[in-house]
């Protein structure tokens, strides 16, 4: 099965209770760097030459889509936790024979791979949250009608879903970078393509999301070094997320990039990567 040539062919495995997909990038005897995507996102939102980049570092780079999200396994009527998620993700490691890892997660992704370095230590070599927060009321806030966006009527067409997945990211997205409008027409045509009523993994996503709560007590068990990178025009999940999360985290860098929203601006990504990689070092040292 194959989504598209860049990311090379789309594998599906059995992990716990579901079966993900994921694509991989790079030397497979490198140390692995996964990706993990936020709530309702698939893995063909990392762009591929973000992953491509990262994979030029020394990495063995690989991106899945979460139960509930594109290719993986979708549950109408269950619930489950972050904690789910996070056994997912140590399940994925164990599919791909790999011991330990580096997580780079976001939004939601980033609470997953937060979640998994603390309750899966010794699988985590290192761990970089992007644009997410630790759960307590307060920090991250996002706009009420952003939220409304979210569980809005999915769109019937590829088309439609395209021009408003433009129209979110001309709200949530940088104002400090160029935006690349037609990386995101092609990562949302090709979502669509994948998964076309995603409504449903969205919602359940959520609840786990809800569920959690405040994570902070969990998050001081974590020992994995850690950066924690948030844009200080992050509309989706206020700055406030990142910084609390950093806190919470021993030992944990914070880095804010002025202008960047709730997004993976192009312009940003040296930044990003270096921060990334920068980390990583810390956890071979």
């Amino acid at each position: 099965m194959r989504d598209h040539a860049a990311g090379g062919e789309a594998r599906i495995v059995p992990v716990n209770d579901v079966e993900l997909c994921y694509e991989t990038f790079g030397d497979s005897n490198r140390p692995v760097l996964l990706l993990i995507m936020g709530l309702g996102f698939q893995l063909v939102h990392w762009p591929d030459e973000f992953c491509r980049r990262l994979a030029e570092h020394g990495f063995f780079v690989v991106r899945f889509d979460n139960r509930d999200a594109g290719r993986s396994t979708h549950l109408p009527g269950a619930t489950y936790a972050l904690a789910d998620l996070a056994a997912d993700t140590v399940g994925l490691l164990d599919a791909l024979g790999a011991s330990r890892a580096h997580l780079v997660g976001a939004s939601m992704g980033g609470m997953i791979a937060q979640v998994t370095a603390a309750l899966h230590p010794s699988r985590v070599l290192s761990l970089a949250s992007l644009m997410s927060t630790t759960g307590r009321r307060g920090k991250g806030r996002t706009s009420p009608w952003l939220l409304r966006h979210l569980f809005s009527r999915g769109a019937r067409t590829e088309q439609q879903a395209v021009e408003r997945r433009v129209r979110l990211f001309g709200t949530i997205g940088s104002p400090g970078f160029e935006q690349d409008v037609d990386e995101i027409r092609r990562a949302t045509a090709l979502s669509f393509r994948r998964d076309p009523d995603h409504r449903g993994g969205r919602r359940r996503q959520y609840q786990a999301v809800r569920a959690a709560g405040d994570r902070t007590d969990q998050l001081a068990r974590i020992t994995a070094p850690t950066v924690v990178i948030h844009g200080t025009a992050d509309r989706m999940c206020h700055h406030s997320g990142g910084e609390a999360t950093a806190a919470a985290i021993r030992d944990a860098r914070l880095l804010l990039i002025p202008g960047m929203g709730h997004d993976l601006p192009p312009g940003a990504w040296p930044t990003i990567i270096d921060a990334i990689v920068e980390n990583a070092r810390r956890a071979r040292s």
